[in-house]
């Protein structure tokens, strides 16, 4: 099964690239922001219940292809790229095992534990 999710997730990943393509920037772009979702971690420099706050809006799907609509419907391009960009990190991370985050601490996901 663990499998299985891994490829749905890689052909997630692969679906944000294409939508990527189908937008007016450089691929230096997608390269350069794909890890900017992860700067939502500085939150736990505060405390675990900020951390995982910051973290699982950065890192929600849902919210991603939110902003991808929207930006769809009213022609803003950025917005767009900001959907693609969430949804694709997001992809990206779920494929190497980080999930959502619990307010427990960092290395405990709704994919389980990181580093188990």
């Amino acid at each position: 099964m663990k499998t299985i999710i891994k490829l749905e997730e890689l052909g997630l990943f692969i679906l944000g690239i294409y939508l990527f393509s189908l937008l007016n920037y450089q691929w230096w772009c997608f390269l350069a922001l794909i890890l900017v979702p992860d700067f939502s971690m500085l939150g736990y420099v505060f405390n675990t219940k900020i951390g995982a706050f910051l973290y699982n809006i950065f890192h929600h799907r849902g919210i991603a292809i939110l902003l991808y609509i929207i930006g769809c419907y009213f022609k803003i391009e950025i917005l767009q790229l900001t959907g693609i960009i969430l949804f694709s990190h997001s992809a990206m991370d779920r494929f190497f095992g980080y999930g959502l985050k619990y307010e427990s601490g960092f290395k405990y996901t709704h994919l389980g534990e990181i580093g188990k």
